[in-house]
């Protein structure tokens, strides 16, 4: 079996990036995909969600045209990653889907999946969040008697007509569930924490204060936090008609549990609701790297530069994108090719070594 410069594993904007740079600086290498078609997570959201919705998400180094229409994202960003992929020749494989990543003797890295093995010197991890929702667990949660949905399985605002929708979270899809939710049902707003809104203008400044924050949590090896947990919550024009109807002014703590028609306080307050829209996050899906041990004793996966690059500091043959600073499209792009580089250094360095 050959062993390849590099594996890729993701092709989502971060891995897509990766592959254009490796590509760029004649690094052998190919991009193994769990997906059937080309979209990343993208082609997995609800049809609601537009281009006019989103920031950035199908941008790609090179000139690649960037849709803002009321296009459905789930298919104009698989639309122009096909595209991209085809017209950069890009060495994608699919589906793939990886089970783990092991250190052979010899020091090679063996990628294993159900379709096969590959064996690479370098590997660059684009695996993102989606495929790792977070569910967080609260008393009484198997006895309630509506829907429990995830951001994951949100399917659009008409589906919840008629019913009284409790949506749990703090973040930029809690707030745009309410603003799709308000105008037409029911709804009720809970998170562990105030929520902290922005007032100013998000400029390419502000977004790179942001990613410094996070960048901050992998230098010590903390587990990431998300990019929009430390930007602030922002309303665009198609939330300012929930405002107005009071749906964000009236969010609630957490509850203490649910019950089989609705949730309960620890005041002893309670709410009926027919569904709970939880918008908790998701957590980083790396479960298929851990026998490589790259987990700090705080969690997390250091990352070199003091966070601004994507180097594990455990296994320099190991890059992370879409991994805390880079879990965006805020730093997507520049993470796949600080990734590029970081498999060339690391190449370098081995030849080094075996001519030393």
């Amino acid at each position: 079996m050959s062993i390849l410069q590099s594996v890729v594993i993701g092709a989502g904007q971060a891995g897509l990036s990766a592959s254009y740079h490796l590509k760029r600086l004649g690094i052998e290498h190919v991009v193994l995909d769990a997906n059937e078609h080309p979209g990343g997570a993208w082609q997995h959201r609800w049809d609601a969600l537009t281009m006019r919705d989103v920031h950035r998400v199908a941008e790609l180094p090179g000139d690649q045209p960037v849709p803002h229409t009321a296009l459905r994202a789930n298919q104009a960003v698989p639309a122009v990653f096909a595209d991209y992929e085809r017209s950069q020749d890009l060495p994608v494989i699919r589906p793939v889907t990886v089970r783990e990543v092991v250190d052979d003797d010899d020091g090679v890295l063996a990628v294993r999946a159900d379709q096969g093995e590959w064996r690479s010197r370098t590997l660059v991890n684009a695996t993102g969040t989606w495929t790792r929702p977070f569910l967080p667990h609260y008393p009484g949660m198997e006895t309630f008697l509506g829907e429990q949905l995830h951001t994951v399985d949100y399917p659009g605002p008409e589906h919840f007509l008629g019913k009284r929708v409790l949506v749990v979270g703090g973040g930029a899809s809690a707030v745009q569930f309410l603003g799709a939710l308000a105008p037409i049902t029911d709804t009720l707003w809970a998170t562990r924490r105030p929520p902290v809104w922005r007032t100013d203008d998000f400029t390419p400044e502000a977004g790179a204060a942001a990613v410094a924050l996070v960048e901050q949590r992998v230098a010590q090896g903390l587990p990431p936090e998300s990019v929009v947990s430390v930007t602030g919550l922002m309303l665009r024009p198609q939330e300012r008609e929930a405002e107005r109807l009071g749906a964000y002014a009236a969010r609630l703590p957490m509850f203490a549990a649910l019950e089989p028609d609705g949730v309960r306080w620890a005041d002893g307050r309670f709410e009926r609701v027919d569904a709970i829209l939880w918008a908790t996050g998701f957590r980083p899906a790396i479960a298929h790297l851990a026998p490589l041990h790259l987990r700090s004793r705080l969690g997390g996966i250091r990352l070199d530069r003091d966070g601004r690059g994507t180097t594990a500091v455990a296994d320099r043959r190991i890059q992370l994108v879409g991994y805390g600073p880079s879990a965006s499209t805020i730093g997507a792009n520049r993470a796949g090719r600080t990734a590029a580089k970081g498999v060339q250094r690391s190449l370098i360095e081995e030849r080094a070594g075996v001519i030393a």
